[in-house]
């Protein structure tokens, strides 16, 4: 693997722990509630989804290797363009049943990187 393609791996599994860390303990309530938070989740979001972006620049072969890649870009996309439609419930729900899924990928391509 590229040293650039393992940087935007890397830039992924640090901004999805750092969102991971921010929503541990929380609820929809306390989410949905704290505007400072859901700042931060989409934020971090919109990191995720520009870092693949940049990985398939540079590596599209190990991009499409990376399960919803499109989605999840296309997901950054509304967050930085449609932003003020964002739906707070659909964040949420990729917050409880996406984001570990894709750690765990990310975390097995990079220890598949040596």
């Amino acid at each position: 693997m590229r040293l650039e393609a393992a940087k935007y791996l890397y830039d992924v599994q640090s901004a999805a722990a750092t969102l991971a860390g921010f929503v541990a303990g929380r609820d929809w309530d306390g989410y949905q509630g704290d505007a400072m938070l859901r700042a931060a989740v989409e934020r971090q979001f919109e990191i995720i989804g520009e870092a693949l972006a940049q990985l398939g620049r540079v590596d599209a072969a190990l991009l499409a290797r990376i399960d919803d890649h499109r989605r999840i870009i296309a997901f950054r996309n509304i967050l930085i363009h449609g932003y003020a439609e964002v739906d707070d419930a659909l964040v949420w729900d990729i917050v409880q049943t996406r984001l570990e899924p894709l750690r765990r990928q990310i975390d097995a391509l990079l220890q598949g990187a040596g």
